[in-house]
């Protein structure tokens, strides 16, 4: 299961998105937004990261204008590593190495066709693990530390 959200910039790719994951048969749910009228990503960012972090999810995507804004709340959520991608390389190693699970796209940034390649690549790739899970493990310590 995927959760995807977006804000009212990225809400026309978001539909995209949710189109092509048919295409593939794959499963999400979409935590909104369900217009293009204007409202907060941050609402929407953290939609999609509670479903992830509470497992309800495997993984994200977040959508805004540029995916900055989305991103960086997403991030808030403990246990999330969201990673705002705009090319396909980034998306294979940011999983790879990073085990990110919420992607973030910019919907202002990319065309659709570059979008849905960024989420392929993003959703076929696995963590490489090694060395990069200590990485990661020291990712989630300072997460650890900073809430404390």
């Amino acid at each position: 299961m995927i959760a995807i959200g977006s804000d009212h910039g990225g809400y026309a790719l978001k539909e995209q998105i949710k189109k092509h994951l048919d295409e593939l048969g794959l499963a999400y749910k979409d935590c909104g937004t369900d217009s293009d009228a204007s409202c907060d990503y941050p609402i929407y960012g953290e939609a999609v990261a509670r479903a992830v972090a509470d497992g309800e999810a495997e993984r994200g995507i977040v959508i805004c204008g540029t995916g900055i804004g989305i991103s960086i709340s997403a991030n808030k959520v403990k246990g999330i590593r969201a990673a705002l991608c705009g090319d396909c390389y980034s998306a294979e190693y940011t999983r790879r190495h990073n085990d990110a699970n919420v992607l973030a796209l910019g919907a202002r940034v990319l065309g659709e066709g570059l979008a849905e390649k960024i989420v392929d690549t993003f959703l076929s790739t696995e963590f490489e693990g090694g060395r990069h899970a200590r990485r990661v493990a020291l990712i989630a310590e300072l997460e650890e530390r900073e809430r404390q």
